[in-house]
């Protein structure tokens, strides 16, 4: 009895605390719910921001899957993509008609990785600055 108690109580600890929410809508698991991602302003439109977003992520990894969660005039665009065995989502999305909002979101196995998260950030920035 004490067995069947003991699993059911890590099964509801692993669902608690091992679920956090991706930057395109969806959950991974995760060890700890620490802050994850970074987000940037650019005032751009949101095709030059996932074009930038795009060359980068391919530059430094591997992209799996693109996606349009919002099509219209509020479009919103995720990548999901794997970089030096972590987990990355970025999402791109327009906050008013000359401003785009892109967020960053990096996971590994232990946690979150906050210095590739910013790295990746400043080399959206960067594309962005340079076309």
């Amino acid at each position: 009895m004490k067995t069947k108690i003991s699993v059911v109580l890590l099964g509801a600890l692993v669902l608690v605390v091992g679920c956090v929410k991706t930057v395109n809508d969806r959950h991974t698991f995760a060890l700890s719910p620490k802050t994850d991602k970074f987000e940037g302003r650019y005032e751009r439109t949101v095709d030059q921001v996932y074009a930038a977003a795009v060359d980068v992520i391919k530059a430094n990894g591997t992209i799996a899957r693109e996606s349009i969660l919002n099509p219209g005039p509020d479009q919103v665009k995720t990548i999901e993509a794997k970089v030096n065995t972590r987990d990355v989502w970025v999402r791109v999305q327009a906050v008013d008609p000359k401003v785009t909002s892109v967020t960053v979101q990096v996971r590994n196995k232990a946690g979150t990785d906050q210095q590739l998260t910013q790295e990746l950030q400043k080399q959206i920035a960067v594309n962005l600055a340079t076309r």
